[in-house]
Formats: structure tokens, sequence, C-alpha cells
């Protein structure tokens, strides 16, 4: 770096894919990416990097497509059609797919490294055993939008800007390896809803079979493994699971590792694990190693400043202590969950959206309500009795004004740290994080981003 540069950490570099947007400048293509906008030399130097990007294209049959919806100001022409696409360029057989995968109105991108080249701040957990693993992976599932759309820090993708504040979805499209015989396009054994990078499918817990509803999508599996896995004694749940992840194909296999012994190492199992990308993933501890149960929360965006990427950690870690402390409940159906993700992509989603979230957290003994009055409900809210409402962002992070409505997870976090007794110099100092969080979701305090448009 020169002498008058510092780095940033951003979640993704507004220019990637324009023209000399590197330093020396490389051209694209190149062959693994076989890109109109990027070169082969901003992969990653490590063999597994060049290689997931050639096979994942390989595998689909072309090259993947990410279209990102163009924000539309006064000078955008209506349709808009990026007149930076080589349209003419005829290198690769690939080359002419974009004559019908770049849509109008859209951002179009052709590469992994538009994906894999976003940063995020990705929170691991390490649980005292499987079962609170396993609830912390389902409790926490439901705040994947939220802490998306609080998060959002994504809005500009190829030098255009865009109508989404998000990067999921990008990175979504980036390793979208599936065949036409998966995505429904021809005939095949079974069809892929989304790419391997997406949303969580299903609930693991054991405490989830008391709301089997909840688990309302469609799960895929390969039917040997999870038979395998139950007459080995694994629970149906954790074998759904595992069973789900096992319809993707291994995207990365170094000759040296193909044999091992799968009584001792693990390798083959992380090889489809690390290439699963779900918005939680749930660890099981390495063979031979002290390390236990883990969950990982992948949902939230990096921010400009060390402070702000501070603020988030801190708050998420301190939603799980809440979460085992009081054994709260965040149960809504998966399907809401995956709508949430849909949700948060949108322009100013942290103001403008309202997402699905749980009306009533607390255990039963907790739950204080009028005679008549079914559990979980507030008099004179529409739809009373059911278990969970849309809500904003401001009302989720920082709680309602009604009588009887959801506290918030910042009083929430307050509340557990009340029962700690925390001194009084470390609660001051989570009160600050606490407080950027809370104006965040309320609009208060905007992401610099916010500026851009």
């Amino acid at each position: 770096m020169k002498d008058t540069e510092c780095p940033i950490t951003l979640t993704s570099f507004p220019r990637l894919g324009c023209e000399d947007f590197t330093d020396p400048p490389a051209n694209p293509p190149g062959p693994a990416a076989r890109s109109f906008f990027v070169p082969d030399e901003i992969i990653n130097t490590h063999p597994r990097f060049r290689t997931l990007t050639a096979n994942i294209r390989s595998r689909r049959g072309r090259k993947v497509a990410i279209n990102v919806p163009i924000f539309h100001d006064t000078n955008t022409p209506r349709p808009f059609r990026d007149p930076t696409i080589p349209f003419s360029r005829r290198v690769y057989p690939e080359d002419i797919d974009a004559q019908t995968a770049a849509k109008e109105d859209h951002i179009y991108m052709d590469a992994m490294g538009f994906g894999m080249g976003c940063c995020c701040l990705q929170i691991t957990f390490q649980a005292k055993n499987i079962a609170e693993g396993r609830r912390l992976y389902d409790h926490l599932t439901p705040l994947g939008p939220i802490m998306l759309a609080l998060t959002a820090a994504a809005p500009v993708f190829r030098g255009w800007l865009s109508d989404w504040d998000c990067r999921w979805n990008v990175i979504a499209g980036s390793v979208d390896d599936r065949t036409p015989e998966e995505l429904g396009e021809k005939p095949g054994p079974y069809k892929l809803r989304k790419s391997r990078y997406d949303s969580v499918d299903c609930y693991i817990s054991e405490e989830s079979m008391l709301k089997p509803e909840y688990n309302d999508i469609p799960l895929v599996m390969d039917p040997a493994i999870k038979q395998r896995l139950l007459d080995e004694g694994v629970d149906e749940l954790l074998a759904n699971h595992i069973a789900h992840l096992f319809i993707r194909a291994p995207l990365v296999i170094f000759n040296e590792t193909i044999n091992q012994n799968d009584a001792i190492d693990s390798d083959h199992f992380e090889n489809l694990q690390s290439t699963n990308w779900q918005h939680m993933r749930f660890k099981p501890p390495p063979p031979g190693s002290n390390i236990g149960w883990r969950v990982e929360f992948r949902s939230m965006e990096i921010q400009i400043t060390d402070f702000e990427n501070a603020a988030f950690a801190v708050f998420i870690v301190l939603v799980t202590r809440v979460i085992l402390s009081f054994g709260l409940d965040f149960y809504i159906p998966i399907s809401k969950v995956e709508e949430g993700m849909a949700r948060a992509h949108h322009r100013d989603a942290v103001l403008n959206q309202k997402f699905w979230f749980r009306r009533n957290v607390f255990p039963p003994r907790r739950e204080t309500s009028r005679p008549g009055t079914p559990r979980g409900s507030r008099p004179g809210t529409p739809g009373a009795g059911a278990e969970y409402e849309e809500m904003t962002i401001d009302e989720i992070i920082n709680g309602q004004s009604s009588q009887g409505g959801f506290p918030g997870l910042v009083r929430l976090v307050e509340k557990y740290l009340d029962s700690m007794n925390v001194d009084i110099t470390t609660r001051c100092e989570i009160g600050k994080y606490l407080s950027l969080v809370s104006q965040r979701a309320s609009g208060t305090s905007l992401h610099p981003y916010a500026l851009a448009r």
C-alpha cells in the first residue's frame, strides 16, 4: 500500500468488474472464470478457489448469471440496458450466454468472484453440548433476515447503484452450480429450489418437534444418507439436516485426500459442509480435537468502522446469552424466514420493510395475560391468537409501544445484563454498542452508504 492509503472494511468493492479496477491493471477473460468483467488474477492463488470457480461453471454447464435490479434515478433510462456488457465477444463458448442471461433493468455479473469477493461479519459460538448447539441454531435462524437488513451495506455492484442494499443474493447466484435437471429445466431425479448458498431450510433442535408445522419447506434429501444416519441412532431431525446437505455435489476434491479413514477424519464431510453456505451453520467437533459443538451466524454484513463491527458482534453474542438464560422461543415457520431474507434485500428495508417475528418469546411460565386472552396474543391486535406477526425492525430491536407488545431485543439484553450484575465500566462500554444498534434500527443513525442515493 502507498503511504497515503489505508484499509477499510467494505461489504462489496463498488468498482469490482469495472474497467481497470485493479492495480496493476489485469484484463479478462481468464480460463477459470471466463468472465466478461473480472480477470482470473483476482482469484486467490490457492488451488481450491480457482478450482471452485471453474467447477461451478463446468457443473452448471454455463457461466453463473447474477442479476441485481438497477436503481432508477431521473437519469436512468427505462428500460436500462447495460452498455458495458461486451455482447459481441466470442472468446469462449459461454460468451453467448449473456444474450439471454443479462436482464433488462438489472446489473449483470457472471463470475464467482462477484459473490465470494464480498465480505461479511460472521460470528461462531461455542455451545456446551450438542443440544445447546442445536437450540442456538434454531432460535438464531429467525434473526438472520433481521440482522441482514440491519447491517445492509452493499448497494453498489460493478459501479452501478442497485435497488438492493445487501450482498446475500449476489453470493447465492455466484456459486449456483445447479444443473438444468436440478433447476427443473430438464427431467431429473429431483429439483433444487435454491442455490447451495441461501437461507436455512429446516430447524434441527428437538424443541422444534413440538411445532412440526414450522418446518414447512419441502426438504430434498439423500434417502440413503438419511437411512444410514437413522440406523446409527441419529434422530430424524438431525438426519434430515445432514441428508439435505448431501444432495449437493462436492465442488473440490484433492487427489491426496480421496482415500481417508472416515473413522478418524472428517474431511469428506467438511468438504460438503463447507460448501453448503446457509445463513446458519451447525458445526460438529473435528475428530481428535478439544473443539466442541459450534454454531455460526452468517448473515451480517461487514461495516466500515471497527466500532460498528464490534457493536454488532457483541450484540448478537449477548442475544445468544439471552436466549439460553431466559429460555426464549423465537420459532416462526421456516417459510417466513425465507420470505424475510428476500425482504431484507429491498432498498432501505431496515426502515420500510416488515419482518415476521414471534409475539411472545417467553416460556409459558413467564407469560402474563388477561383471563380469556389466547397465549401469545395482545388485545386489539389483528389476528389475535397467532404466535407471530409482521414487525418493523425498530419494533424487533427496540420494542413495541403497545401494552403487552414485544419488549425488543435491546431491552431483553439489558434485562440479562441486570441479572448478571455487570460492573459499571463494562456496562457503559456495552451501552455504547447497544445504542448504535438501537439507533440503526430506528433510523436515527444511518449507514454511510445510505448517503449514496
